[in-house]
């Protein structure tokens, strides 16, 4: 290896290591296939012993309830069973994923991307949101309520009329001033 690249020659023949191969996916599928099958007789011998066979000959009415009730409490505890299993399959996946994050950082090696500053119009955002089943455009200013000139001279005049009280209350004084309210 004095040669800069140079790789170590591999001494093996093709068709050794093709042979090589074969034996090794065989025996992997043997196991595979031996897996399977103790997995099966462990649910079997499993099943044997939570869930006897069921005897139904020469029973009557009385006894056939009593096997209902039986096998009623009997599917409650394997619900309960199985809940609870779920349960702790929920918090241990959820465990692990706090411990991947308390990982990533202690290396850190995780960094926030910076974010880049959008400009999207409303009418952009409502396409990207409802996607194409908001056809008419959203013009935001137009729903804006509007301000006429008219409006504003109005109030003033209505502050006006009312800035002095004193005045306010002697011209409604006495039945004049009653005439003119009910008028107005």
């Amino acid at each position: 290896m004095s040669e800069e690249g140079d790789t170590p020659k591999c001494k093996i023949s093709a068709s050794r290591k093709l042979s090589l191969k074969i034996l090794l996916l065989a025996r992997a599928s043997e196991e595979l296939e031996a897996e399977k099958a103790a997995r099966e007789e462990a649910k079997v011998r499993y099943l044997g012993e939570k869930l006897p066979p069921l005897q139904l000959t020469g029973l009557n009415l009385d006894d056939l309830l009593e096997l209902c009730k039986k096998m009623h409490t009997n599917i409650d505890t394997v619900d309960e069973e199985r809940y609870d299993c779920e349960a702790k399959v929920i918090k241990n996946n959820r465990d692990i994923n706090e411990l991947n994050l308390k990982v990533q950082d202690l290396g850190g090696k995780f960094k926030k991307p910076a974010l880049r500053k959008v400009r999207v119009s409303a009418d952009e955002m409502m396409r990207a949101l409802f996607g194409s089943r908001s056809k008419e455009s959203m013009d935001l200013r137009a729903n804006l309520k509007s301000v006429k000139k008219e409006d504003i001279k109005q109030e003033k005049e209505l502050n006006m009329e009312v800035g002095d009280w004193r005045k306010n209350v002697e011209a409604m004084s006495g039945m004049e001033g009653r005439k003119k309210m009910f008028d107005a």
